[in-house]
């Protein structure tokens, strides 16, 4: 009975960006209260864990869209001129990283320049994700390489919880009050898109285990999705 009242009030929580939490959000806490109640189980502290009662009762949820950034929202967060070396700054930076890259905030905390290969002006890597251990392509364009120059080439470093806090701050001042990580990620992957990549491609980019991930993203979209990563590049005058 606890689970379900637990089950009701996470269906109530807001996140970074004022909206309800995801179901794959509440699933994950589901999913570390059964863990700590499993342990409990093991130490002898309860003598069964409730969960093992409701196997299928609390799903992990399929999204059919998502939010992501217009160019115009893209275009105001890049053009804001901070105060060099702020944390504000720093998180914006990020934010464009993120972006433009499409890495979850775990890998682009573990970025190293060492590992791209530089080759006729373009910075390429493969790498594996930290998260789930696919494989990803990644490409820095232009406004990347502008954030690492002005950072020593490296990722501005800070944890989540004060980048998301931070990033809440900076969108309620600009008029963006959804600015949270993971919205950066979104904006990348219908940014592609729309700018003609297949969603092949895009999904080797964002490291997708399946296809269906990338899906989402492209059912937003209104545009054919018929051009290769390069036009992409060509646009920056590569």
């Amino acid at each position: 009975e606890n689970i379900y009242k637990f089950d009701a009030w996470l269906h109530g929580i807001r996140g970074w960006h004022g909206e309800l939490i995801s179901d794959a959000a509440v699933y994950n806490y589901h999913k570390c209260l059964k863990a700590i109640l499993q342990r409990a189980l093991r130490f002898g502290i309860i003598t069964a864990n409730p969960y093992d009662r409701l196997r299928g009762e609390f799903s992990r949820g399929e999204r059919d869209t998502v939010d992501y950034l217009t160019e115009d929202e893209m275009q105001r967060i890049q053009a804001l001129e901070l105060e060099p070396g702020s944390m504000i700054e720093k998180a914006r930076d990020l934010f464009v990283f993120q972006m433009f890259t499409g890495l979850a905030y775990a890998d682009a905390m573990a970025f190293d320049l060492k590992k791209y290969r530089y080759e006729n002006g373009i910075y390429t890597y493969v790498g594996t994700r930290q998260k789930t251990g696919v494989q990803y392509v990644s490409v820095l364009l232009p406004p990347v390489v502008d954030v690492l120059k002005r950072h020593g080439w490296r990722v501005p470093q800070m944890s989540n919880n004060r980048y998301n806090y931070t990033l809440k701050t900076l969108g309620a001042a600009i008029g963006i009050p959804r600015l949270h990580s993971h919205l950066a990620r979104h904006t990348f992957a219908t940014y592609m898109l729309s700018r003609g990549v297949k969603i092949q491609n895009v999904m080797r980019m964002m490291g997708h285990r399946r296809i269906e991930q990338t899906l989402k993203y492209a059912k937003i979209l209104t545009k054919d999705v018929q051009e290769e990563y390069e036009r992409v590049a060509n646009d920056f005058n590569f």
